[in-house]
């Protein structure tokens, strides 16, 4: 299996020997777990205080006054500290020994990378994550080694607009909506579209350079991961790779 190799004008350099990689059966199942563990292993710990509801001086009335054997507040009828009253403790919070994380196999784990990679040369999974590109052009998209050198983000977009991807970015940007609910008032408050993936052989100054654009992703291969790949556990994402990278991928997530 060959693919088609682009300049940064836009014309067919050569062709390349794509690696089996590229041929992974689309396995949907795998690539939602690897991605739902991979969410759930940043989550922070969270919890109350084991003592919260447990600080105050209410005590009870005791038998004979026709009232329940709640603690109550000194000087006040108000009930306290009993999760069944108003006001009272909550039975069951949030205990931050709770753990967060989830488990996959490792094996499981690479074959979910291997296929969401393979999902990037499919147009109809592509097109059905919402992604804008030329249609004509061959997946998966192979660029030369120049573009790792680009270090000016107004160098990007003139590279996304010659082989008509820079409409995919402006689909991000004007995606961008409130978030509805609390999370608006807790660091996101807004929800923001994801579009190109740039994976590169090393780091380099394209990581600089793409990172203000809307919805842009650099990585380096030997770093991909199936939530890259696969943002939402939707595989399909629009992606662009490197010649180097390319060559690198042999070998790699076996």
């Amino acid at each position: 299996m060959e693919g088609k190799v682009i300049d940064i004008s836009g014309n067919v350099k050569g062709a390349i020997s794509l690696p089996y990689t590229f041929t992974e059966d689309y396995r949907p199942d795998l690539i939602k777990r690897a991605v739902l563990a991979a969410q759930a292993n940043r989550l922070q710990p969270y919890g109350v205080s084991p003592l919260a509801g447990l600080l105050t001086s209410a005590k009870g009335w005791g038998t004979g006054r026709g009232a329940s054997r709640v603690a109550r507040l000194n000087n006040s009828s108000r009930a306290a500290r009993a999760p069944q009253t108003r006001g009272g403790r909550r039975a069951h919070p949030p205990k931050a020994e709770k753990v967060l994380s989830e488990k996959i196999n490792t094996k499981e784990r690479r074959k979910a990378i291997r296929s969401a990679i393979g999902a990037t040369t499919s147009s109809e999974l592509i097109s059905a994550r919402g992604h804008k590109f030329n249609p004509e052009l061959q997946l998966p998209i192979i660029i030369e080694d120049k573009i790792e050198d680009i270090a000016r983000t107004n160098d990007v977009r003139d590279i996304l607009e010659t082989i008509n991807l820079w409409k995919d970015v402006l689909r991000a940007k004007r995606g961008r909506t409130i978030r509805a609910g609390r999370g608006k008032l807790r660091g996101r408050k807004y929800k923001k579209r994801k579009s190109i993936l740039f994976v590169t052989s090393k780091n380099c100054s394209l990581f600089k350079a793409a990172r203000n654009l809307s919805g842009v992703d650099v990585v380096s291969v030997d770093c991909l991961n199936a939530e890259l790949l696969a943002p939402g556990t939707h595989a399909g994402r629009l992606t662009v790779w490197t010649e180097s990278a390319v060559n690198a991928l042999e070998g790699l997530y076996t």
